[in-house]
C-alpha cells in the first residue's frame, strides 16, 4: 500500500528542489538569469547564496544521517 501525500517524512527531503530549504535562493539566481539575459557574471551573488545554502543543507543531511543508528 503507497504512503499517503498529506504524510510527512520522517526528516525533510530535498527529491524536488521545490522542497528544499534553498529553494528561494535557487530561484533567486534564475530571475537574475533572466533578468541580464544569462550573463552569468552579474548573478555571482545569487550563485554564491545557492551555493552556501546547499552546503549547509548537506552537512545537516550528513550530521543527521550520523546521529542514526543502524541497530535501533
Amino acid at each position: 500500500m503507497a504512503p499517503a501525500k498529506d504524510q510527512t517524512a520522517a526528516y525533510p527531503s530535498a527529491a524536488r528542489i521545490s522542497d528544499s530549504d534553498c529553494y528561494p535562493a535557487y530561484s533567486a539566481s534564475l530571475k537574475c538569469l533572466e533578468l541580464y539575459n544569462t550573463d552569468k557574471s552579474k548573478c555571482q551573488e545569487q550563485f554564491d547564496m545557492y551555493k552556501e545554502c546547499k552546503k549547509k543543507e548537506r552537512e545537516a543531511r550528513l550530521e543527521r544521517n550520523r546521529s542514526r543508528s543502524l541497530f535501533s
